[in-house]
């Protein structure tokens, strides 16, 4: 894995990254906007941009030990819209997955907030003070409170983001370095809603559950490679570079409820320094690893949201205010350049040429437009 921006004597410190690879907390409120036209609409989206960090410090400070969180994401037309040239190498819609069984739609976003501390007043204060400010510029496209389930558990009861990295491995995992000199210190991230059929779910046995995910649901111990199903979650969702390393994200994914309206999901979360990891896991998932090996959970679990956003660094999100503070220097590589292609270091996307061998083997000459 390439070094994420390493700090060197007399260089420049890295850019600090917004809070990607924080824990999950007690509670979020995933809200995903969408900008609405007109120039008045642009101007307080970028105010908003500059004001994010000292929002979430007049709420934060309040309650220090609540451990709040912000995390901004931009998405690819509210990019180019409010920006223009150059973009973020790996930035670009959702692309949708429709396989013979399963579909991963891709659904609007232009704006991500990704609100999360240790209580839900200080995630709905937050937000208030963020629509507050963005009223008249934005419209809710989808707004999801997660909480923590006893000891990190998912809605179907097995413990989630077993697999996250931590310390400087979480870091490389997520923020980008020097393959886009120019956005080093941001992130990507998908999002998802997943509903679970919980009926279904839960009529199968605990042995049969534990197939399905392929780990056990007590004690959270991963299936042996030899008795772990070949389409449980767990299997398809490693995927490795050339060498044989296993490519992480971090996940932040919370459970949610609504009993009125019989709904019980899975807000799923997942941070990335480059989205094509991301997005094969995915395409594992929903076109299958041979294709039509596809993830068990699916058949109890759909997919309802799919969105993809840059995360900016902190000092760059705060410089948005003023608009781009890269314009006139050269343009990133288009996602249509960069998508699903083999690269050494420092062109512009991770050295994960892996990725597009395994998409090939799926069938797919580049990751699903």
């Amino acid at each position: 894995m390439i070094d994420s921006c390493p700090a060197r004597a007399g260089a420049e410190p890295p850019p600090e990254a917004q809070p990607v690879t924080q824990d999950t907390g007690l509670a979020a409120h995933f809200i995903v906007l969408e900008l609405l036209p007109g120039a008045a609409a642009e101007a307080a989206l970028r105010a908003f941009f500059g004001n994010a960090a000292a929002l979430r410090r007049s709420v934060g400070r309040r309650l220090p030990n609540q451990q709040l969180n912000l995390v901004v994401g931009i998405g690819s037309l509210a990019w180019d819209r409010l920006f223009g040239q150059p973009r973020p190498a790996g930035l670009h819609a959702f692309r949708e997955l429709r396989g013979d069984r399963h579909h991963a739609p891709s659904t609007p976003g232009d704006v991500l907030l990704h609100i999360r501390a240790d209580s839900v007043s200080m995630c709905f204060e937050l937000a208030r003070l963020i629509t507050d400010a963005l009223a008249g510029a934005v419209r809710l496209v989808d707004e999801v409170h997660g909480f923590r389930y006893f000891d990190g558990r998912a809605m179907i009861g097995f413990v989630d983001g077993v697999e996250n990295p931590e310390g400087r491995e979480a870091g490389d995992a997520t923020v980008v370095g020097d393959e886009d000199p120019g956005f080093a210190g941001g992130s990507y991230v998908i999002v998802q809603k997943y509903l679970h059929d919980m009926t279904a779910w839960n009529a199968l046995s605990t042995e049969e559950q534990e197939r399905v995910i392929g780990r056990t649901k007590a004690d959270n111990v991963e299936m042996a490679d030899d008795v772990k199903p070949a389409n449980s979650h767990v299997a398809l969702n490693v995927v490795e570079d050339d060498a044989g390393n296993e490519l992480a994200i971090v996940r932040a994914n919370l459970p949610f409820a609504n009993f009125s309206r019989g709904e019980f999901g899975t807000y799923f979360i997942g941070y990335a320094r480059d989205p094509a990891v991301t997005e094969l896991m995915l395409t594992n998932m929903f076109i299958g690893r041979p294709p039509g090996n596809t993830d068990r959970l699916l058949d109890f679990s759909t997919a309802v949201t799919g969105t993809l956003f840059f995360v900016p660094s902190q000092d760059m999100l705060a410089a948005l205010a003023d608009g781009h503070p890269l314009a006139g220097q050269a343009a990133a590589p288009s996602p249509a350049d960069t998508a699903g292609a083999a690269s050494s270091p420092g062109a512009g996307t991770l050295a994960i040429g892996s990725l597009k061998g395994q998409a090939q083997q799926l069938g797919l000459q580049e990751p699903p437009a």
